[in-house]
């Protein structure tokens, strides 16, 4: 497709996004939806014994045109008029002439834009999901490639006890659990707005149905269920509750936090240069400093996941500002932000599905960290087995601690080596000799604990049981990105 070089484009589109979701949030779909919402009225109200009105003449004309659209009619329509809904009621009419007089019969406007963004959304929310189903099985095998790797583990970003690095990953993977369940959660609480008239009373549909309460509830489950929706809101005003659109927010918000979390915590193990981004063969890093290798992935995937999350207060906003029945002021922010949040998602899964499918480690350098800690890190073994022989532990850790201190002293200051071994086999109060220290933490796997385990654990206990029972709803991703 060219583009327009004069006028701005939106990067979601032009850079980042899936065709498939960029389709999804089009006028082609959107209208298109209108005009299956305005037949499945139709239908629904035929079936129910309008026949006196509405002919099965006048539904297969408009079954024939669903796709037929004229844009530039009913944009000149909408110039003139300035009602956009109205300007497509003239023009599917146009198209289907015999059933122009039944076209949106006791149906205000908001019962196809409601329905048809309910019908996006759930088919987005679905895309979503089957994306981030593959951002965990990524995560799962590489959590599983590495489980019993020890590296560094850091609290307040300073250098703590070991772990491994896939029990690192761990926190994210379950993280991507939580929001797969949030996501399940959304869509079971998704349900059609169905045909409720202006203000949520269903009066212009009693009046057509004759009284009859019965048919009435008929209509509006049945137009729910040709729509796609195996459920409807039990009541709305003009629009469904926007109470939903900020559960759609927050969700998708919390996909972004996961994300954004795990690509800060790459940018800074890949300036340690233990772990990376994938990097292209023909990829540069910087256009001063050749021998840059930007985590360019992981600081895109910071952006735009900044990005989401700050949606959810506009989410916020809207809902709280909804008047009584209804007021417009959600209908232009809401044409741009819940297609930027479903946007958002796309790209940021996109690139986590690049950056997660071929990370690199670099053992060596980790083991270079882990043995530059190792002193510091086997005190607290040092400590409890100084108890065990006899000596006290409040007092043995003042001991440890002095020297700790001075040995981390002595490397900031003098850039020396950690001699923190040595500082506390000369101290006569430690019942130790080097050899014994030496010994004590001569194999640093002892120090990460259950952190192999816990990692077989969780994938055979928790994710490997959720990935087969989803296999199907599993879709290729595509992730090849502008780099």
């Amino acid at each position: 497709m060219t583009q327009n070089r004069e006028i701005y484009q939106e990067p979601l589109v032009s850079r980042y996004t899936s065709p498939e979701m960029q389709f999804l949030f089009s006028e082609r779909n959107k209208f298109t939806l209108w005009r299956k919402c305005w037949l499945a009225l139709a239908e629904a109200q035929y079936e129910l014994g309008l026949t006196d009105i509405i002919t099965s003449e006048m539904l297969d004309q408009m079954r024939a045109n669903v796709g037929n659209i004229d844009f530039e009619i009913a944009a000149a329509q909408e110039k003139k008029i300035r009602h956009d809904v109205m300007a497509h009621v003239y023009e599917f009419g146009l198209k289907c002439p015999k059933a122009a007089g039944i076209i949106h019969l006791g149906a205000t406007s908001q019962f196809v834009v409601c329905n048809t963004d309910l019908i996006i959304q759930k088919k987005a929310m679905e895309m979503v999901r089957s994306a981030l189903l593959n951002a965990i099985q990524n995560l799962a095998g590489f959590c599983d490639k590495y489980k019993g790797l020890p590296t560094l583990g850091y609290t307040h970003y300073q250098p703590a006890q070991p772990t491994t690095v896939g029990k690192r990953n761990t926190l994210y993977l379950q993280d991507l659990v939580m929001d797969l369940d949030s996501i399940d959660f959304y869509l079971s609480q998704q349900k059609a707005r169905g045909a409720k008239g202006t203000v949520g009373t269903q009066a212009t549909f009693l009046e057509l149905f004759k009284g009859d309460h019965k048919k009435v509830r008929e209509l509006d489950l049945l137009v729910a269920k040709k729509l796609g929706f195996s459920k409807v809101f039990s009541v709305t005003g003009q629009t469904y509750t926007r109470k939903l659109d900020m559960k759609l927010a927050e969700t998708l918000s919390g996909i972004g936090a996961t994300t954004h979390k795990f690509a800060v915590d790459l940018r800074l193990l890949s300036n340690l240069k233990v772990q990376e981004e994938p990097f292209e063969k023909n990829q540069t890093g910087s256009s001063a400093m050749a021998y840059k290798r930007n985590p360019m992935r992981s600081e895109r995937l910071c952006g735009l996941a900044r990005k989401l999350m700050n949606l959810s207060v506009d989410f916020a906003g809207t809902y709280s500002n909804q008047w009584f029945e209804r007021t417009l002021d959600d209908s232009a922010i809401r044409r741009m932000d819940i297609p930027q949040a479903f946007l958002l998602t796309d790209a940021i899964l996109r690139i986590f599905n690049n950056v997660s499918s071929d990370m690199v480690v670099f053992p060596k350098q980790i083991e270079r960290y882990l043995l530059q800690e190792l002193p510091f890190m086997s005190t607290e073994k040092i400590l409890m087995m100084a108890v065990e022989k006899g000596k006290s532990r409040q007092e043995m850790h003042e001991v440890v601690k002095e020297h700790s201190l001075a040995a981390g002293r002595n490397i900031k200051e003098n850039g020396a080596g950690n001699d923190l071994i040595e500082r506390m086999a000369a101290d006569p109060r430690i019942p130790f000799t080097q050899e014994e220290m030496d010994a004590m933490i001569s194999d640093y796997t002892q120090f990460t604990g259950r952190a192999e385990a816990q990692t077989t654990e969780y994938l055979e206990e928790v994710v490997h049981p959720l990935l087969s029972a989803n296999k199907n709803r599993m879709a290729a991703v595509d992730s090849v990105l502008n780099v």
